[in-house]
């Protein structure tokens, strides 16, 4: 496969079981998809795992890959999206099961020295707890524009929805976080 070559060729290669489309794919839009987990889970290692989770769903629903405007990135969102969910839900009923069980004791993970990771891991969460009120659909809307920078277009692709629908849920979805903002002084 040529390395200038079109989504649309490589959507055709993926319908015809051809992993190097994959491999092209991924290598295209793979580190936007990780950003986009990333900001869904506020964790390195999950989004990591979502990530993977996308192109493994990505090839096993290789011939219901969809283009809009010649790119596969606003149906790939709109899989992130998904397992992300599906992931947060997960994450949830982990976390109502081991609150059953006695707490096991503290011991430092060294692996949280790395303070990069770690401030970034920790700024995230506070700006989720930011937007945790929110509406599940005003959230990914939000996070589909503002941070991953699709039109309201690619939006509504991502999410099938109408393009009002994606409007107005922005609409709503920054007037909530402005009222929080100002609650709560500015959470940066």
């Amino acid at each position: 496969m040529a390395i200038g070559t079109g989504e649309d060729d490589l959507v055709d290669g993926l319908r015809r079981d051809d992993p190097e489309a994959l491999a092209a794919l991924f290598d295209r839009h793979g580190d936007r998809i990780y950003n986009h987990c990333f900001r869904a889970t506020g964790d390195w290692a999950e989004a990591e795992d979502a990530t993977a989770t996308v192109f493994l769903e990505v090839w096993r629903h290789r011939s219901r890959v969809r283009l809009h405007e010649g790119s596969a990135l606003p149906w790939l969102y709109g899989v992130a999206t998904n397992v992300c969910r599906n992931l947060t839900r997960s994450r949830r009923r982990q976390r109502r099961a081991l609150a059953a069980l006695p707490s096991p004791p503290i011991e430092p993970d060294h692996a949280e020295r790395v303070t990069e990771r770690v401030g970034s891991a920790e700024r995230m969460q506070a700006v989720l707890a930011a937007i945790g009120d929110l509406p599940a659909g005003d959230r990914e809307v939000l996070a589909l524009v503002a941070w991953a920078g699709l039109t309201y277009e690619q939006a509504a692709a991502a999410l099938d929805v109408p393009v009002g629908t994606v409007r107005s849920r922005l609409s709503r979805a920054r007037a909530r976080l402005h009222e929080l903002t100002d609650d709560q002084g500015d959470p940066s």
